[in-house]
């Protein structure tokens, strides 16, 4: 009984772990393409980044990992999988726990400095309201950013 018990205790960390590593792994790859988008936009201007940003066939649309980006008045001008919202001031528009995390993240750009905003926000997996983590910095006058699912 005793060696079930250690075997089950045992796959329960190796689960957690594993799924901890994932996540670390997640957060370090939005930074990455943040920091990606950030140089490529300083490196080629607004026009240019932004049709990038925008192209789901870009480095910058990665599956569930893409660059977001808005204008510090909350026009998100940039969404490669949701093209339907870019042009669209959603600066006031809160997940559906009532924060409103875009102007959040307009702040915290704005304040040129760089962080994590979560909010929730439906998967496009599971098409469940989950957790969502969003890594942001400034790059000129847009608040650039690239989310993960908290899984």
């Amino acid at each position: 009984m005793k060696r079930m018990q250690k075997i089950i205790v045992m796959a329960i960390v190796t689960l957690l772990l594993g799924s901890t590593v994932t996540f670390a792994g997640e957060r370090e790859k939005a930074m990455e393409m943040v920091k990606a988008a950030v140089a490529y936009y300083n490196a080629n201007g607004l026009e240019k980044a932004l049709d990038a940003f925008n192209d789901p066939k870009s480095q910058f649309g990665q599956g569930e990992q893409y660059i977001i980006a808005f204008t510090f008045d909350g026009t998100l001008v940039a969404n490669a999988p949701k093209q339907n919202l870019v042009g669209q001031n959603l600066l006031e528009v809160p997940d559906s726990n009532g924060k409103k995390f875009r102007k959040e993240i307009v702040e915290l750009a704005k304040a040129n400095k760089s962080g994590w905003v979560d909010y929730v926000t439906q998967s496009p997996k599971t098409k469940a309201m989950e957790q969502k983590s969003t890594y942001v910095e400034r790059a000129g006058e847009l608040a650039i950013g690239c989310g993960i699912f908290k899984k």
